[in-house]
């Protein structure tokens, strides 16, 4: 039986300057993400974007996971450090200098790093695909994705016309229901369209009493 070709996912990052990156980055924060994110040893990127993000990078996260083959293959983009997986650890001023470097093609401090990573995933993969889970409604992740990948870079077809938080549900649904999103190259995909029908609910899970 012949193996299927590797395909790794590419999630675009957290706002660092939203408002709940200011949560965990003001001084004095005290929750337990923000005392991990303080100590020595850091906070996984991953978690610290899922909290930064909301529902958006939570599905995003879970979503590659569920699927990427093999399933180390997972990069985050991170302004001024390129690709990284989720379960890099970083501290307060790792972050901070995360923060202070903007998702701006013109600025070398994201640009350099993120196409130097994104070569290097490329020829990693062989004759695999990447799946972007991030927006290609501006050229700030596709450009240098489609450099590297050429036409080996795929996006979720479900994603046109939704919204961060509709993106973020559906992939959560995805992930219940075991079943992957449509995956079509860039330049196959329509960039913007119409809305889709909101999605229904996701069922609660009961959970038992506390003893």
């Amino acid at each position: 039986m012949t193996a299927s070709p590797p395909r790794a996912f590419l999630l675009s990052p957290a706002n660092s300057a939203g408002a709940r990156a200011g949560l965990v980055l003001r001084d004095g924060a005290a929750f337990p993400l923000a005392q991990r994110l303080r100590s020595a040893e850091g906070a996984p990127i991953g978690e610290l974007y899922a909290f930064m993000s909301g529902l958006y990078f939570r599905g995003k996260l879970a979503y590659a996971r569920a699927f990427a083959a093999p399933a180390q293959a997972i990069h985050v983009i991170v302004p001024g450090r390129g690709l990284v997986h989720p379960d890099t650890r970083v501290t307060l001023d790792d972050l901070r200098a995360v923060a202070a470097v903007p998702v701006d093609l013109e600025d070398e401090r994201y640009r350099a790093p993120f196409a130097r990573d994104a070569a290097a995933v490329a020829a990693s993969l062989g004759d695999g695909c990447a799946v972007l889970l991030g927006s290609i409604a501006t050229p700030k992740y596709v450009d240098v994705l489609s450099a590297a990948f050429g036409d080996r870079l795929r996006f979720p077809l479900e994603f046109v016309g939704r919204g961060d938080m509709s993106r973020g549900g559906l992939m959560l649904r995805q992930v219940d229901e075991g079943r992957e999103l449509t995956y079509v190259r860039i330049d196959e995909t329509v960039r913007r369209g119409p809305r889709p029908p909101r999605l229904i609910p996701r069922p609660r899970v009961a959970r038992a009493p506390s003893a």
